[in-house]
């Protein structure tokens, strides 16, 4: 099989990406309750897909997968205290607090798109058939993290548009770790729990440290858990029926 069919999959994933933020076209910068109810769906799909991710990889390996949970973690941290002292941080037309959750979150998906690019090569290493059926998934799935990734952007003030493009650079790396990936099945296989233990635990970490805290500045603390809980059903429900 060509790799080229492995590549254009995998491409096709990443831009499956930015269809999340179309629910938010013609949606400004949102008023304090939208907003607490924006982060409370981002932080449930978030939250699902950190399930999701950590069920692959213990299901891949316990031990390795515990690793890359607490690297995840402790790298969501770091980038934090780093983004901290840098002082006022822009991203597009985010500025100060909204700016730096905005650039660990694009950053957050875009290390755990590197996994989900193994996940892609790995599985057509198995076979075309198997592997175009894990691609079509994913690429389903990636539709509410390019959500997750709008809900923060776009109604503190980012666009659309150029939110849209950020959802789909944080998915880049799937085409390009895709190819290898089929390439050395073999060697990504046997570093694939760390990279989705690590993803799980940096996706973990963001949604209870910096988006769940803002959420619960705009809106009732009732509100926010239910919005996010009703979010993190129907996201896991979804990523089951897709990744049984």
């Amino acid at each position: 099989m060509s790799v080229w069919v492995v590549a254009l999959a995998a491409l096709a994933t990443a831009l499956a990406t930015g269809l999340g933020a179309v629910p938010l076209v013609g949606r400004g910068r949102a008023s304090a309750r939208c907003l607490g109810a924006a982060d409370a769906i981002a932080v449930g799909v978030m939250l699902a897909a950190t399930v999701g991710l950590a069920r692959e990889a213990g299901e891949a390996g316990v031990g390795r997968s515990a690793l890359g949970l607490v690297a995840g973690v402790a790298f969501v941290a770091a980038a934090r205290r780093w983004l901290r002292h840098r002082g006022a941080a822009t991203f597009g037309a985010l500025h100060g607090a909204d700016a730096r959750r905005g650039l660990l979150l694009v950053a957050v998906m875009t290390v755990h798109s590197f996994a989900e690019g193994a996940g892609i090569g790995a599985a057509f290493g198995g076979g075309a058939r198997f592997g175009l059926v894990i691609a079509v998934a994913i690429a389903i799935h990636n539709i509410p993290e390019g959500l997750a990734i709008s809900l923060v952007l776009v109604p503190h003030g980012m666009k659309v548009r150029a939110a849209a493009g950020w959802s789909i650079f944080s998915s880049l790396p799937q085409p390009l770790v895709a190819v290898p990936a089929f390439l050395f099945v073999e060697a990504f296989s046997t570093v694939l729990p760390v990279a989705l233990g690590f993803a799980a635990g940096a996706m973990l970490a963001i949604a209870a440290r910096d988006v769940l805290p803002e959420a619960l500045d705009h809106s009732r603390r009732r509100a926010v858990f239910a919005t996010a809980a009703a979010a993190f059903g129907v996201t896991l429900a979804f990523q089951l029926a897709l990744l049984p």
